[in-house]
C-alpha cells in the first residue's frame, strides 16, 4: 500500500481512529528528521524546528535541571491529554516527583507540573487556544508560552475547573517567579533569542482534520 492510498483510507476512517493508530500512519510516512509532529484535536501538525526555538527551548530545560533531574524533563516527546485525539509533543515538559511511565511507556498527563511551548508562527493558533485549554483542563500547574516574535512569555497558572485562573506577561529579559508553583524556581528570560519578524514562516501544516 503507498503512503496516498494510507493517507487516504485514513481520511475515510478519521472518526474510528485513536491516536496510537495515527502515529503508527506517520511512523509509516518517514517524516524527515527534524520535523516536530503532533497531533491537536484529531489534526496532525508537522513544523521544522527554527535555531530560536531550539535556543530557548535549552535554555528552559537547563534552569529546570536546578530542580528535576534529567529524567523527569522531556522535549518534543508524545504525551496524550484529555480531549479529542489529543497527542501532544511539548516542546518542554517537567514531571512530578515519582512520576512513572505508563505499560506503553508514555508519560501521562496528570504528572505533568510544567509544560512550555515555543511559537512558531503557522502552529502559534495552537499554543494560544487548543493547547491552553488543554492544558488547563488536564490541570497542569504551569504553562509558558515563549513567543520570539513578539518578545514575551505568558505564564498561565491556577488551573481551575477547566481554565487557568492566573495569567501573566512578561518581556523577554524579565525575571519569571515561579517559586509559588510546584516548579518552584525563578526563570530567567534575559538569553531568549528574538526571532525577526519579517523572517520565513515556518512551514507548519496541519494534515488531517477530525
Amino acid at each position: 500500500m503507498t503512503v496516498l492510498e494510507d493517507r487516504t483510507i485514513m481520511a475515510e476512517r478519521i472518526e474510528e481512529l485513536t491516536l496510537d493508530d495515527m502515529f503508527a500512519w506517520l511512523e509509516r510516512s518517514h517524516v524527515p528528521e527534524g520535523i516536530k509532529v503532533e497531533i491537536v484535536r484529531g489534526a496532525v501538525y508537522m513544523s521544522p524546528q527554527r535555531q530560536t526555538h531550539w535556543e530557548i527551548i535549552l535554555d528552559i530545560v537547563e534552569q529546570l535541571r536546578t530542580r528535576y533531574p534529567r529524567q523527569r524533563t522531556a522535549s518534543d516527546v508524545r504525551i496524550d491529554f484529555p480531549g479529542h485525539l489529543n497527542g501532544f509533543a511539548s516542546d518542554v515538559a517537567a514531571f512530578k516527583e515519582g512520576a512513572r511511565k505508563d505499560a506503553k511507556g508514555r508519560w501521562r498527563y496528570q504528572d505533568v507540573e510544567f509544560v512550555a511551548e515555543v511559537i512558531s508562527k503557522d502552529t502559534a493558533a495552537n499554543d494560544y487556544g487548543p493547547k491552553l485549554e488543554t492544558y488547563a483542563a488536564a490541570g497542569v500547574p504551569v504553562y509558558v508560552i515563549a513567543d520570539p516574535y513578539t518578545g514575551e512569555c505568558h505564564v498561565h497558572t491556577r488551573p481551575k475547573d477547566g481554565r487557568y485562573r492566573a495569567d501573566l506577561t512578561f518581556d523577554f529579559g524579565d525575571e519569571i517567579d515561579l517559586t509559588d508553583t510546584p516548579v518552584g524556581i525563578k526563570l530567567a528570560t534575559n538569553e531568549f533569542p528574538r526571532e525577526q519578524q519579517g523572517g520565513a514562516a515556518d512551514a507548519g501544516t496541519a494534515a488531517g482534520t477530525s
